[in-house]
């Protein structure tokens, strides 16, 4: 059993969260890596901004190019269209049947025989005519409501069925009623529905090559990620609480390894590395291995030499022996040998909000996800620390995964619509940089090109045991040191202690998930 929690013991309750505003750089959402789809004109630090789904190649276009929706802080994707009233269903209906003698004519020629009927369905059997007229009157019925939740779910289910036809009305109906300057679900659909045309746009490799959205300057990148950071708790979340358990494993040891499977900017490590100093009887030994791909550099300004040289000026002004080593390497790529263990150190390993873009076993064999875990495991680590996004969307099926994906990310909008004003640019230019992305991947990729997999703690809590790990609880200094920086927010927040784990949410939906794991006793 572990000796419970001193918070006297390092005298550091509010350095976990308290960065000074010079020195932070936060980490993206979920990656600060490969912003490739990001193309926005000169004006991208305004949120001028164009997502464009390139149908070039699809089996299947969607007519009055859709595919092209400009985003922008003033106006809808489609702001020039006339918006439908709510009094309409009928002047639908009429247009319905137009598009489906239409469909009719193409399909059969203009001789054909076939009756002309106000069904949409003339088509089938009387069983399955009725069947289908009730589910049309149905979306006659949610369009005139503008129930923007429905029609995306309609959308996604139309896509699942291979039913283009429907889609491209649907779309039609959907494009004025979405907003990246509206309500929370305005903003989130204008992104989802991007993700949906380029589902059907295209697959594999060629969606994400279909996103043409032009970087914006590194220097800018960070700016959105700080304001990310600063305005909702999320990462501030992740940062206490693991830097909370590393702290307590280690309060006796005299050399610290910290092996770092995602360092970005190594923003985590100022507030341990503060506290630490402050530790009785003299602060430890502490050495970072930081690993990230190249890819980051471009986020960074720079390689991880700059993570490095920022940690080691930190150090010394705190006068903490600190070594840094660089392994720029892709996560999933990482080996022993890749890592610098040295005799008598007492080892950290930390899993910061990426295993869920390591590929399983639902992906490929070599399942490097459970791969790292039993790597970890190897080295015989005092702690590990797990912070992922609770949500189910790795092994999910496309309507269920889009579901989950519409549930968690409207929750993170309604989050930052409580902290920035809809109509500032700098929140468009979050929204767009930090989140559009991930959404899109969710909803348009499948196999490889999806990297964004995420899986509950309870599947997270089942690999670790499986690899010969057993929880190592939170102690309650670091939940309250939690609730004290929650008490900053917006009181919609949530904490919840369940099985040695802490849950991060909003309102009744867990959004973050943090654990700390010990190696197993034989």
């Amino acid at each position: 059993m572990q000796a419970s929690y001193k918070p006297g013991s390092w005298d550091a309750s509010d350095r976990f969260y308290n960065l000074p505003a010079k020195e932070l750089e936060s980490s993206h959402w979920s990656s600060i890596t490969n912003l490739d789809h990001l193309s926005c004109s000169d004006e991208s630090s305004q949120g001028n901004c164009t997502l464009e789904s390139s149908s070039g190649s699809a089996p299947h276009h969607v007519n009055d190019s859709p595919s092209a929706v400009r985003f922008s802080p003033d106006e809808s994707p489609t702001s020039k269209r006339a918006s439908v009233p709510d009094s309409c269903a009928q002047d639908h209906l009429n247009d319905l049947e137009l598009k489906v003698r239409e469909l009719e004519t193409v399909m059969l020629g203009p001789s054909s025989d076939m009756p002309h009927t106000g069904d949409v369905n003339f088509l089938v059997g009387p069983g399955q005519m009725s069947q289908e007229t009730e589910t049309w009157n149905e979306l006659m019925e949610i369009i005139s409501r503008r129930d923007l939740k429905k029609i995306l779910c309609a959308c996604a289910k139309a896509i699942e069925d291979n039913d283009t036809f429907r889609f491209e009305w649907l779309v039609s109906e959907l494009r004025p009623m979405v907003s990246v300057s509206g309500d929370p679900i305005q903003r989130l659909s204008a992104y989802m529905l991007e993700g949906l045309i380029a589902r059907l746009a295209g697959s594999g490799s060629s969606i994400y090559k279909a996103l043409k959205c032009k970087e914006p300057a590194s220097a800018e990148l960070l700016s959105y990620m700080h304001i990310l950071y600063e305005i909702c708790p999320y990462f501030k979340f992740g940062y206490v609480s693991a830097n909370g358990a590393i702290a307590e494993a280690m309060k006796d040891e005299n050399i610290i390894h910290i092996i770092d499977f995602q360092i970005a900017q190594g923003s985590q490590w100022i507030t341990l590395i503060q506290a630490l100093a402050a530790r009785p009887g003299g602060p430890p030994c502490i050495r970072i291995t930081g690993i990230d791909d190249s890819g980051s550099a471009y986020a960074r300004g720079g390689g991880l030499e700059i993570v490095g040289q920022r940690l080691s000026r930190l150090a010394k002004a705190c006068r903490v022996p600190f070594q840094f080593y660089a392994c720029g390497v892709p996560a999933s790529d990482v080996e022993i040998g890749h890592l610098p263990i040295q005799a008598g150190e007492a080892i950290a390993v930390n899993f910061p909000l990426m295993l869920h873009h390591i590929p399983d076993e639902s992906v490929c064999s070599q399942n490097h996800r459970d791969r790292l875990i039993r790597m970890a495991k190897s080295l015989s680590p005092k702690v590990v620390t797990l912070v992922e996004q609770e949500s189910n969307t790795n092994t999910a099926p496309f309507f269920s995964r889009f579901l989950e994906t519409l549930n968690y990310y409207l929750a993170i909008f309604e989050s930052i619509d409580m902290a920035l004003p809809r109509e500032q640019k700098e929140r468009v230019n979050v929204e767009q940089h930090c989140l559009a992305r991930d959404i899109v991947n969710l909803i348009a990729c499948e196999g490889l090109e999806r990297v964004e997999r995420h899986e509950l703690l309870g599947k997270w809590r089942l690999r670790f045991v499986m690899a010969g790990f057993s929880p190592y609880p939170l102690s309650s200094f670091v939940n309250a040191t939690i609730r004290s920086l929650l008490s900053s927010y917006c009181d919609k927040y949530t904490l919840e202690e369940r099985d040695g784990a802490l849950y991060l949410g909003w309102m009744n939906r867990h959004l973050v998930a943090s654990c700390a794991w010990e190696v197993t006793d034989i």
